[in-house]
């Protein structure tokens, strides 16, 4: 063999060694870190990269995440349930399917313009930079979907910081979106997290000098927690929706559209209906017909006791029972009914826990009222000022005002089930981020953007 053939040889068993010396590929490559450090120092650069874009490129990426949102729907809703137990497969694709299709993008950034004698000024919306983001169990992928787009076509980039419970599910909704944005020319790693979230990862996320701006999508816990980070925050937190049922409703449609409303998901989303409120004069009505729509009725006293004491725990909704089956909850107090019922309903007083916790399933108490000026009040009261949603059954707009008025929520429904506020059979966009405590109320991409205002004097004034 000559000198050449043997350098050649040489040459290719050392290219082949050091091929084997390369990492093989990791999820980190496609935005899932070890460390919360490594997470948010990647999504810097990624950022920078992206605001390199311009409006149209920054497009086919939210554009990218639609498609891919939509193609992996129904496998994120089969992850979800399978992960954290809770919902219903069908729900969720419907949901991640809404928030793919009706979460606003670039679309969402106006510019303001001001012209006269002393020139031009434009006010528009540029991003913040980072932002951290908490997610929930409740709806995991629905809410990486809906804010990727949003807090994505802002020009921003996003670290998240999933809840434990839906870890396998949100890390691959966040590998799947990084790999079509890198396919659809952007960035790698716009969207970034943590192997194996936790308090103590998000705490670092919260205190980081790098995240501008935090976005809190649970609890009360977790919207306090951002909320005194002391940066710019947004915040999603609880809310316990009352439906008012008046004399003057179509009772037999109000029936069904509760029922709907309630058993969604097995009641995970937090517009969903939790208790009625019911004028006395069609409350028998209104419960027969909810019966013949899926409802099941627990009229023992003991039996409801029972049934409270098992899913309210310390005050709180108990874990266990949140987004389960109305059929499987029964079952543990000995109570059979068919797979396919929807919801359990019962009547009690309006200070009973059933009516004064959020429970997150599909439990809906009854309490009747003498008027509809009882019900409102009351209404009221059970909402806890969370200024959430609420829904009402009415044909009379005086009624119907005074309601709107009274409980102040950043979501009214009239005549429907509540899901037609975040866009399922309802017109306008789609959210699963809503803000009530800081009061952007239903978020998209221009809230997360900051507004910058640009003065050109003596110029370009051409009327």
């Amino acid at each position: 063999m000559d000198a050449q053939k043997i350098e050649k040889l040489v040459r290719k068993i050392l290219e082949e060694m050091e091929e084997k010396k390369k990492p093989a590929e990791t999820e980190c490559e496609w935005g899932i870190f070890d460390h919360m450090n490594q997470a948010i120092e990647a999504a810097e650069i990624a950022q920078k990269e992206l605001v390199q874009l311009s409006l149209g490129q920054r497009g086919k990426l939210i554009e990218a995440i639609r498609k891919a949102a939509k193609e992996n729907a129904e496998k994120f809703a089969r992850m979800a349930v399978d992960e954290t137990g809770m919902g219903k497969y069908e729900d969720k694709i419907v949901k991640n399917l809404l928030a793919a299709e009706k979460t606003p993008g670039i679309e969402d950034l106006r510019t303001e313009v001001f012209s006269g004698d002393d020139g031009l000024t434009l006010v528009e919306l540029s991003p913040y930079g980072v932002i951290g983001a908490i997610t929930p169990t409740t709806n995991p992928t629905e809410t990486i979907i809906c804010n990727s787009i949003g807090m994505i076509a802002a020009g921003n980039a996003v670290v998240f910081s999933p809840h434990p419970r839906a870890k396998n599910t949100s890390l691959y909704a966040i590998k799947i979106f990084n790999q079509a944005i890198v396919e659809a020319g952007g960035p790698k790693n716009l969207i970034t997290t943590v192997a194996n979230p936790s308090i103590e990862q998000a705490e670092i996320m919260m205190k980081h000098k790098t995240i501008k701006m935090l976005v809190a999508t649970g609890g009360p816990g977790v919207v306090k927690a951002v909320l005194s980070s002391g940066k710019k925050a947004i915040g999603a937190g609880a809310g316990n929706p009352p439906v008012v049922v008046d004399e003057t409703a179509d009772i037999e449609k109000a029936a069904k559209d509760i029922i709907a409303g309630c058993s969604f998901d097995n009641n995970l989303p937090c517009v969903a209906e939790k208790e009625v409120i019911a004028v006395e004069s069609i409350a028998d009505r209104l419960i027969d017909y909810m019966k013949k729509h899926g409802a099941y009725e627990i009229t023992n006293k003991e039996q409801i006791q029972q049934l409270t004491d098992l899913v309210v725990e310390n005050g709180h909704a108990n874990k266990e029972f949140v987004g389960k089956d109305a059929a499987y909850i029964l079952k543990h107090i000995g109570i059979n009914v068919p797979p396919d019922t929807r919801v359990a309903i019962m009547e009690v007083d309006g200070k009973h826990p059933l009516v004064t916790v959020e429970l997150m399933m599909p439990i809906l108490p009854i309490v009747r009222v003498k008027n509809v000026d009882q019900a409102i009040e009351l209404a009221v009261e059970v909402e806890h000022g969370f200024r959430h949603t609420a829904i009402m059954h009415s044909k009379n707009v005086d009624h119907l005002t005074k309601f709107a008025k009274a409980i102040q929520t950043t979501i009214f429904v009239k005549n429907a089930p509540s899901y037609a506020g975040i866009g399922v059979g309802g017109e306008g966009y789609a959210t699963f981020t809503i803000a009530g405590p800081t009061g952007e109320g239903l978020t998209s991409a221009k809230d997360f953007a900051r507004k910058r205002k640009c003065v050109l004097v003596d110029a370009l004034s051409i009327r």
